[in-house]
C-alpha cells in the first residue's frame, strides 16, 4: 500500500525534465518586499499563506531561463493571485454577489485604468504598471484581457460552489480553465524573450490549441495534489473531485480517471509542438517553450509545496 502523492507519480506523464531558475532566491525576497509596500503583509493570514505556497519557486520553476527582472514580475504576480484567490474563495462561499466589489475594482483596473480604492486593488494596479514597463502594448494588452477572464472565472466558480450540480466534469473543467489564471503569463514568457510573435503566427489555429492544452495540464497537474486539501475545506471546483462526484467513485480511483485526461492532453500538446515546431519563428518557439513551462514547473511545485502536503499521508 502506498500514497495518493506515489500514485500520482507512479502514473502522470510528465516528459519534460524538472528546471529552476538560478533567481529564485531574490525572486523570494522580492515577493516578501512588494507585497509589505502593498500593504498586503499587514494580514498575517497571507504572510502564513505565502510561506505556505512559495510563489517564487513556482516562478522559478515555470520560467527557468527568465531573466531577473521579468521572473519577479511572474512572481509578484502569482503571490496576488494566491492572495485574490484566497479572499474570492472565503467571500463567495458565503455568498457569491459579495465578490462583485472587489471583481468590479479589478475589471476597472484592467478595462479602464481607474483607480485602486482597497490594498489589494493597488497591488493589481501596480502589478499592471510593471506589466506595461517591461511588455509591448500588444502583450500588456493580451496580459489584460486574459486577467480579465481570471477574474470573471472566480465569480463562476462562486456560484457553481453554491450547488453540487455543477460540480460534474464538463462545468467544472470549463470553470478551471478560466480560474487557472495561467494564461495572463503568456505574454510576459513572449516578452522575456526577443522579438514579439508576429499576430497570424499568434492567432494560427494550433498555437491557440497549445496555448488552451497548456493552461489545462497546468492547472489540472495541481487539481491531483490539492483534491485532499479541497475535498477536507468543502471545495468542489477540481477535475479529480469532479470525476469523484460524477462516477461516485474513491478518491484514488477518480485521481486515476483524471490522470489519464491529464496524460492525454499533454500527449496532445507534444504532438502538435512536433508538428509545428519546424514552422515556428524564434519567438514563436519561445512562446510555446514558456507553456511547457508551465506544464513542467505546476508539476514539480506541486510535489513539494508544503500547501498539498496531506496527499503524502492518504493511503490507497
Amino acid at each position: 500500500m502506498g500514497s495518493l502523492k506515489e500514485l500520482i507519480e507512479a502514473n502522470l506523464y510528465m516528459p519534460f525534465p524538472f528546471l529552476s531558475n538560478p533567481h529564485e532566491s531574490a525572486a523570494a525576497a522580492g515577493v516578501d518586499e512588494w507585497l509589505f509596500r502593498m500593504g498586503l503583509a499587514d494580514d498575517p493570514a497571507v504572510v502564513a499563506m505565502i510561506a505556505y505556497t512559495r510563489p517564487a519557486v513556482l516562478a522559478a520553476y515555470n520560467s527557468p531561463t527568465m531573466n531577473a527582472d521579468t521572473l519577479q514580475i511572474v512572481a509578484n504576480q502569482i503571490a496576488y493571485q494566491f492572495v485574490f484567490d484566497d479572499r474570492a474563495e472565503e467571500l463567495g462561499r458565503r455568498r457569491p454577489s459579495s465578490l462583485l466589489p472587489m471583481l468590479c475594482e479589478s475589471i476597472g483596473i484592467l478595462r479602464d485604468d481607474q483607480s485602486p480604492s482597497t490594498a489589494l486593488g493597488a497591488a493589481l494596479a501596480d502589478l499592471y504598471r510593471q506589466v506595461q514597463e517591461r511588455c509591448t502594448p500588444a502583450q500588456a494588452a493580451r496580459w489584460a484581457w486574459n486577467s480579465r477572464e481570471y477574474v470573471h472565472g472566480l465569480l463562476y466558480e462562486a456560484v457553481a460552489q453554491t450547488d453540487s450540480a455543477h460540480a460534474r466534469i464538463g462545468p467544472s473543467s470549463s470553470i478551471r480553465s478560466l480560474t487557472a489564471g495561467v494564461q495572463p503569463f503568456y505574454p510576459l514568457c513572449e516578452a522575456a524573450q526577443h522579438g514579439e510573435i508576429a499576430p497570424d503566427e499568434l492567432h494560427h489555429p494550433v498555437m491557440r490549441r497549445l496555448g488552451r492544452l497548456s493552461a489545462d495540464a497546468a492547472v489540472w497537474i495541481p487539481d491531483l495534489y490539492s483534491a485532499v486539501k479541497e475535498q477536507r475545506t468543502g471545495g468542489m471546483i477540481n477535475l479529480a473531485l469532479a470525476y469523484q462526484h460524477e462516477f461516485r467513485c474513491s478518491l484514488p480511483e477518480a485521481v486515476m480517471l483524471a490522470i489519464r485526461q491529464i496524460n492525454s492532453t499533454i500527449g496532445e500538446f507534444e504532438k502538435l509542438y512536433g508538428e509545428i515546431k519546424l514552422e515556428l519563428s524564434p519567438a514563436g518557439v519561445g512562446y510555446v517553450e514558456g507553456m511547457v513551462g508551465w506544464i513542467r514547473g505546476c508539476y514539480y511545485w506541486s510535489r513539494t509545496v508544503p500547501r498539498y502536503a496531506d496527499t503524502a499521508a492518504v493511503a490507497v
